[in-house]
C-alpha cells in the first residue's frame, strides 16, 4: 500500500516580495546556490576589485561589474511576448558611491543604455528604477551594471518586479525519486536553505518509489523541519517518473484548497538554482493566459554549458530533444546568450510549471512508465492551446547527455512510447517511421547490439498491443524488458581492467576512419562480411568512435560505455543476427499493416487512459 503524510488543508496566500501590490519577478544575484555553480553565470568582473555574496556585491574603487550572464539577464522579450506586463522596476538597496545602469539588447544581441542613477555617499538607500518593457519582441533582454570611481560601493537585494494583475497560485513542488536519496534530500536542502524561496510555497510533494528511502538519511528529519508543513512525503511502489509526477500532480490538485495551483515538476537528481522557482512561477502567474513554463538545462559535469535553448520533436522519424531553429545548443553560455525569442514544442520535467488549469482541461499523464510523458504532456497540451515556454535564465543542472548510456533496457520506453506519442500527435506516416525503425534495427544490429534490437522489436510488438499495454502503468512491463535485456552478454558493463575472456593484449585500440561517403553500400557490405565471416578479430574501441560501421569490422569489440564507467564486449553470433532479422522485419512488416488501426485505438482511448480515476486505480491496487 502507498502512504502518504496527512493533509494539511489551508488556504495559502503567498505575499508578494520585497513591494507590496508587485509580483517579484526574480533576484539578481552574485553568486550560485553551491561552489560548483560557476561564478560567470551570475556576475561578472569588468575591472578592478569585486567581493560576491550571494544577495550582494561590493565593488572597490574603480571597478566596474556586469550581470550580462545566464543567470543575471532579465528575459524582457518573453515578458513582453507572453505577459502585458508594460515595464519591469528594478529595486536595489546601495551604500557608497556609484553608477548603476539598466542595459538592454537588440534581438542580435547589440547593446544599449535604458536607464541610469548615481549615489553619492548612500547609507543603505533604496534605488528604483522603472524600464519600459518594449522593443524586445523578436529578443533581448535587460541586465544591470555598476561602476565606482574613486570610492567603494555596495549593491544589494536586486529585486526585479512587475505590476500583479490578479490574485497569485499557490505553487505545489512535486519532486519525483527511485533510489537516489541522496541526491533528493540534497535537491531538498537547497530548496529549504532559500527561506524566500521556500516559504512562499503551498506544498513540497516527495513521491519516494525506491527501496532506498529518503527518509532514511540523518539528515531528512533537519529538511523536514526546514520545509516544515509544506512537506508532503509520499511513499508508493514504482510506477516510473510517469507515476511519480502524476501522483504529485495527484495529490496537489486534491489537497490545495484554492482554485488555481502551479504543479512545479522537478528531477531528483537535479542541482537547484532556488531562484528558477521565483522566475517560472512569476512568468506563469503574470502571463495573460494559462501557459507552462519550463526551466533550461544546464550541464551538471560542465555547468557553464547549456544543453539546449528550447526544444522540438520531429514525430515522423520518433525524434524528440530537436533544437528549435535559432536556439542554442551545448552553447557556453559565459560566452553567448539567447538572444532571439524561440518557442519550445514541449519541456522536460527536468524542471516545468504546469498550470492546474491545463489539468482541468487535458486531464493527467499518460501512464507510460517513464521516457516520452512529458513530451506527450507538452504536446498534448499545445494541442488544446496551452503552449510552453522555455525561459532563459530560468535553469537547473542536470547529467549530461553525452555521458549517459541511452543502449540499456529503458530504450524500449523511448521506442515504444515515441511510438504512442507519434500516433496520437501528428500524421503518424508509418512509411517514414518504419524506414526509421528499419535503419535503427540494422544499425543495432550489424553493430552487435543485439539486446538493443530485442527491445526495439518488444517496442514495437507492445504498440500494436493497444493502449492495454498500459493498464498495469509499466511496472510488470519493466520487469519483463529487465528479464528481456540481461538475456544478451553484451548489454552487461565490465571493469577495463578485466574484461571477460579477452587478455589485454588481444584489445589494439581501433579508432574510425571517419563517416563513409555511400553509408548504404557500407551497411550492405558489412552484412556480408558478418554472414561470410569475414570480419576483423577483435578491437577495443572508444565511445567516440562506436559507430556501427566501424564496429561492425571486428568479430568482437570491446566498447567503451559513454559513461566511462566501464566495457561492453560485443561478440558478432550469426545465429542471434539472422533470429532478429526475421523477428524485426515481421513485426515492422505487422506496423505498416495494422499501425493506423492502433492509431485510432490509442486515439480514442486517451481520456480514459488520462483520467483521474484511472491513476487512482493504479495508486490504490498496491
Amino acid at each position: 500500500m502507498y502512504t502518504s503524510e496527512p493533509v494539511v488543508r489551508e488556504r495559502i496566500v503567498s505575499p508578494d516580495r520585497p513591494v507590496a501590490g508587485r509580483l517579484l519577478a526574480q533576484r539578481t544575484l552574485f553568486a550560485g546556490p553551491s561552489a560548483e555553480a560557476p561564478d560567470e553565470l551570475y556576475a561578472v568582473v569588468v575591472r578592478g576589485v569585486m567581493v560576491r555574496e550571494r544577495n550582494r556585491v561590493i565593488l572597490d574603487g574603480h571597478a566596474a561589474v556586469h550581470t550580462n550572464t545566464f543567470f543575471g539577464r532579465f528575459p524582457a522579450s518573453y515578458w513582453q511576448r507572453w505577459t502585458s506586463a508594460t515595464s519591469v522596476d528594478v529595486g536595489a538597496v546601495v551604500s557608497g558611491s556609484g553608477l548603476l545602469r539598466i542595459m538592454a539588447s537588440d534581438s542580435d544581441g547589440t547593446p544599449r543604455t535604458i536607464a541610469t542613477h548615481r549615489v553619492t555617499d548612500a547609507h543603505s538607500e533604496p534605488v528604483e528604477l522603472p524600464v519600459a518593457i518594449d522593443k524586445f519582441i523578436d529578443g533581448g533582454a535587460l541586465w544591470l551594471e555598476l561602476e565606482t570611481t574613486t570610492a567603494g560601493m555596495t549593491v544589494e537585494q536586486v529585486r526585479w518586479s512587475v505590476g500583479r494583475t490578479r490574485a497569485r497560485r499557490a505553487t505545489a513542488v512535486v519532486i519525483c525519486t527511485y533510489n537516489r536519496a541522496d541526491d533528493c534530500l540534497a535537491t531538498l536542502q537547497t530548496l529549504a536553505s532559500d527561506p524566500e524561496v521556500a516559504d512562499e510555497l503551498s506544498a513540497v510533494y516527495v513521491i519516494d518509489q525506491g527501496t532506498d528511502a529518503v527518509e532514511s538519511r540523518e539528515a531528512f528529519p533537519a529538511v523536514r523541519d526546514a520545509l516544515g508543513a509544506s512537506l508532503r512525503y509520499i511513499r508508493q511502489p514504482n510506477f516510473g517518473g510517469a507515476g511519480g509526477f502524476t501522483r504529485g500532480i495527484y495529490e496537489a490538485v486534491r489537497n490545495e484548497t484554492i482554485d488555481r495551483v502551479n504543479l512545479l515538476l522537478m528531477d531528483d537528481d537535479i542541482r537547484l538554482e532556488p531562484d528558477t522557482v521565483t522566475r517560472l512561477r512569476a512568468l506563469a502567474d503574470r502571463a495573460d493566459e494559462p501557459i507552462l513554463v519550463g526551466g533550461q538545462m544546464l550541464n551538471l559535469l560542465h555547468p557553464d554549458q547549456l544543453h539546449v535553448g528550447a526544444e522540438t520533436t520531429d514525430l515522423s522519424i520518433l525524434r524528440a530533444g530537436l533544437p528549435v531553429d535559432d536556439a542554442l545548443a551545448e552553447a557556453d553560455v559565459t560566452e553567448e546568450q539567447q538572444e532571439i525569442r524561440v518557442d519550445a514544442a514541449y519541456n522536460a520535467w527536468w524542471t516545468c510549471l504546469i498550470p492546474s488549469e491545463v489539468v482541468q482541461a487535458i486531464g493527467y499523464p499518460l501512464p507510460v512508465f517513464f521516457q516520452w510523458d512529458d513530451i506527450e504532456y507538452g504536446l498534448r497540451a499545445r494541442g488544446a492551446g496551452f503552449p510552453t515556454v522555455t525561459l532563459p535564465g530560468a535553469g537547473v543542472w542536470h547529467a549530461d547527455f553525452t555521458w549517459k548510456n541511452w543502449d540499456d533496457w529503458s530504450r524500449y520506453f523511448s521506442f515504444r512510447n515515441s511510438l504512442i506519442t507519434s500516433a496520437l500527435h501528428s500524421d503518424f506516416d508509418r512509411r517514414r517511421i518504419v524506414d526509421h525503425l528499419a535503419k535503427q534495427l540494422t544499425e543495432a544490429i550489424v553493430s552487435m547490439r543485439y539486446g538493443l534490437a530485442a527491445l526495439i522489436i518488444r517496442a514495437v510488438e507492445d504498440f500494436l498491443r493497444g493502449p492495454d499495454v498500459l493498464l498495469d502503468g509499466g511496472a510488470e512491463t519493466s520487469a519483463v524488458v529487465r528479464k528481456l535485456w540481461a538475456q544478451y552478454p553484451e548489454t552487461a558493463n565490465h571493469p577495463a581492467f578485466a574484461v571477460p575472456g579477452v587478455p589485454s593484449v588481444d584489445m589494439p585500440k581501433s579508432s574510425d576512419a571517419g563517416t563513409p561517403s555511400m553509408l548504404k553500400a557500407v551497411l550492405a557490405k558489412r552484412i556480408i562480411w558478418q554472414l561470410l565471416r569475414k570480419s576483423r578479430g577483435t578491437a577495443a574501441i572508444s565511445a567516440a568512435d562506436a559507430n556501427w560501421w566501424h564496429v561492425s569490422l571486428f568479430t568482437t569489440a570491446v566498447v567503451t560505455d559513454p559513461s566511462q564507467e566501464g566495457v561492453r564486449v560485443r561478440r558478432f553470433d550469426r545465429d542471434t543476427m539472422l533470429d532478429l532479422t526475421r523477428r524485426g522485419g515481421s513485426v515492422l512488416w505487422r506496423l505498416m499493416r495494422e499501425g493506423e488501426q492502433v492509431r485510432g485505438q490509442f486515439r480514442a482511448r486517451l481520456p480514459e487512459l488520462t483520467d483521474r480515476d484511472t491513476w487512482t486505480r493504479l495508486f490504490e491496487s498496491e
